[in-house]
């Protein structure tokens, strides 16, 4: 690992009409005049690599760093570092292992394995985790033994493993698993026989009964696998230990249709085989799931979501129920914030990450009141915790996510993994903006500018849209497969502003905000987005000549809507995006949302034309768009932009259409993803780089469909 001398940076203000403060960093001084006044010795001075601005070539050198687990005193801290590989030409994780003490961290995995998943033992000396020498084969169970170095596969006759978690003893391991590890591949694939409602989901593509996992208990001691729940019309997820290790709290749905109802249920059974699971409670199913126990094992706490109407909207909470069932209990039932990624502390306090208007930072739960435990503009993405000791993996809008220890208010840096690759680099300045939408309602968002901004002059400027729409755009430079940050400023070291805005339906801002959009898409989510555009105008930081547009996802999705609303974008990408609502239906993942919150396109026809106005107003469009998606996407088909593409195509707007081969929803071979930074930067720069031209008027029914 390369160590780089960062220099000191002067903060000046760069914000206008009396916005909140934000700030660029520049040389505090010249090289020449720090080596002249002895400040640094005559070595540095030639060492030091030229400052420089973000490349495509960066991808391969940015790592992403997840997926923290800790021992049961919190000193030790496994995590996966994922690198992009030139030569194999795909994503490659290994397992690291940091002490919270400080030093070095060390790889645990070979780094041609693939490897997912870590699960340290609650002694540290072992650690479980999953792996596979290509990308074409399954991952398999390993448990390494760090005292000996001594590394065995377990459970190999079962099929896909989807998590993995310890006993609180270290004496057994409770799997989430496939039963089997499936027949031989036949020459000619069998017919895929379909009987769910929900038969299609990115990544893993037809689904069936036969796909549904279950519990699993392996004895260390003994090797010995017992299957615990095996009915094949349900599965099973969120396996959690309780304290004396005896018994097993799980989540399923068996009580009604899982691909109707948009709820879960939660059981608790003993660990061994042939015992009944006991129902404790049911509840709307959330956006990230977890399980766990209180201290003296006499409650369950659970994260929840809404009913199923609100299911892509929900902000999940987290709630309590006694062990043998009863009424729950809904903590800090005051906060109107999404929580996640709960864990219980030695002193029985549940430590929290919150999800909050453009940050996202750790909280402790005490006697029901949230109490934040770290203050800054950044994003806290994980955690463990141990021994009362809180570990996390955070980021800001100048450094990537890497390992961290939490201590009364302030981060200790336990990783450097992306240091090499952030030394020398100039990244713009991000702010935040504040502004009102067309009604009246105050939007939040970030704006990005190029490295070399300078104040009083206008900038080409892309509004780029986050997806979901449920998540937001938060300061932290994240650098995985839906790199956001890195995208906003890969167009700002290229003389872009890029504005990034959590427009209405973003989580963030409360439960109210983001149903606000609940069966009327593409309606106040354009005004906000327009609302942007107008204050970087009115600012005098946007040129209104050279506005562009795009996103990925709902970002894809609401960017059509966008350029069928309004005219004065000279490009447009739509990326993973579709306009033709009625088309999707059966075609993608989202029957239970499209049902529950939309009603079926026979029970509501004119709502679903109304929400597929961009196609069927295909003529309103003259933005030039590029298309872009996943030739495997079952999130969001490829279709949806086919046919977009196929409408302007029609209509002789310039357009283009990128298929990416083998690719789904989120890409993972790191050679498109550097093609299609370079598609996204050639398309804007054709556009908004030449000449620019007198810009279009406004239409008048701006935000209105």
């Amino acid at each position: 690992m390369m160590l780089a001398i960062r220099f000191p940076r002067r903060l000046r203000p760069i914000s206008r009409s009396g916005q909140a403060h934000a700030w660029r960093g520049s040389r505090l001084c010249k090289l020449g005049a720090a080596v002249a006044a002895g400040l640094l010795p005559l070595t540095v001075q030639a060492a030091s690599p030229p400052a420089r601005t973000l490349h495509s070539e960066d991808i391969y050198r940015f790592l992403t760093v997840e997926s923290p687990s800790c021992s049961a005193d919190g000193q030790a801290i496994a995590y996966t570092v994922t690198r992009s590989d030139r030569r194999a030409d795909e994503r490659i994780s290994s397992i690291w292992l940091v002490a919270r003490t400080g030093g070095a961290p060390i790889r645990l995995t070979p780094p041609e394995e693939r490897a997912s998943t870590p699960r340290l033992s609650p002694d540290g000396h072992r650690l479980a985790y999953l792996s596979s020498r290509s990308a074409d084969d399954s991952p398999r169970l390993h448990l390494l033994d760090r005292r000996t170095g001594t590394r065995s596969v377990l459970a190999a006759g079962l099929g896909d493993i989807d998590d993995i978690q310890w006993s609180p003893d270290g004496r057994r391991l409770v799997l989430v698993a496939q039963a089997g590890a499936g027949a031989a591949a036949a020459k000619v694939a069998p017919p895929i026989l379909i009987d769910r409602l929900h038969f299609k989901q990115d990544v893993k593509g037809y689904v069936g009964q036969e796909e549904r996992s279950h519990l699993f208990v392996l004895d260390l001691s003994t090797r010995k696998l017992v299957q615990l729940t095996s009915d094949p019309r349900y599965a099973e997820s969120s396996p959690a230990w309780s304290p004396d290790a005896r018994q097993l709290a799980f989540v399923s749905t068996r009580k009604s249709d899982p691909d109707r109802s948009g709820s879960s249920e939660l059981y608790v059974m003993d660990a061994h085989a042939g015992a009944d699971a006991r129902l404790v409670g049911e509840f709307g199913t959330p956006n990230r799931q977890s399980v766990f126990w209180t201290l003296d094992g006499q409650e369950l706490g659970y994260t929840l979501g809404r009913d199923a109407r609100l299911s892509s909207y929900q902000q999940d909470r987290l709630a309590l129920v006694p062990v043998q069932g009863g009424a729950p209990r809904i903590l800090a039932e005051t906060l109107d914030r999404a929580l996640f990624a709960p864990a219980v502390g030695a002193d029985g306090e549940i430590a929290v990450l919150v999800d909050d208007d453009l940050n996202q930072y750790p909280a402790i739960l005490r006697g029901g009141t949230l109490i934040s435990t770290l203050a800054g503009p950044r994003t806290v993405s994980d955690q463990c915790v141990g021994g009362g000791k809180v570990n996390v993996v955070a980021s800001t809008d100048d450094s990537a996510p890497e390992i961290y220890a939490l201590e009364t208010g302030r981060l200790r840096k336990l990783s450097g993994h992306n240091d090499a690759a952030l030394a020398g680099l100039r990244l713009g300045a991000v702010r935040d903006i504040a502004f009102a939408s067309a009604d009246g309602t105050q939007v939040h968002g970030l704006m990005t500018l190029p490295p070399d901004y300078r104040e009083g002059e206008r900038y080409p400027t892309l509004l780029w849209i986050h997806g979901g729409p449920n998540m937001q755009d938060t300061h932290g430079l994240i650098v995985d497969t839906y790199p956001l940050a890195l995208e906003r400023q890969w167009f700002a070291a290229h003389g872009y502003v890029v504005l990034a805005i959590n427009y209405r339906g973003s989580s963030g801002r409360g439960q109210d905000w983001a149903s606000a959009i609940a069966a009327d898409w593409g309606n106040k989510e354009v005004a906000d987005l327009l609302a942007a555009v107008d204050f970087a105008v009115r600012e005098k930081i946007a040129d209104p000549a050279r506005l562009g547009i795009g996103g990925w996802s709902y970002g894809g999705i609401l960017t059509d809507y966008t350029i069928a609303s309004d005219g004065r974008f000279r490009a447009a990408i739509s990326g993973a995006g579709s306009a033709e609502q009625i088309g999707m239906y059966g075609s993608d993942q989202y029957i239970l949302q499209y049902n529950a919150e939309l009603g079926p396109p026979w029970k509501s026809p004119e709502l679903w034309m109304h929400l597929s106005y961009p196609f069927f107003h295909a003529d309103r469009i003259h933005t030039p768009t590029l298309f872009v998606g996943g030739e495997k996407d079952f999130n969001v088909p490829i279709a949806g932009g086919e046919q977009m593409y196929q409408a302007l195509r029609t209509l002789e707007v310039p357009t283009q259409l990128a298929v990416y081969p083998g690719q789904f929803h989120l890409f993972t071979r790191p050679s498109y993803i550097q093609d299609r930074l370079e598609r996204y930067l050639s398309w804007f720069d054709r556009y908004l780089k030449a000449a620019a031209p007198e810009p279009a008027p406004t239409p008048a029914t701006t935000g209105a469909r």
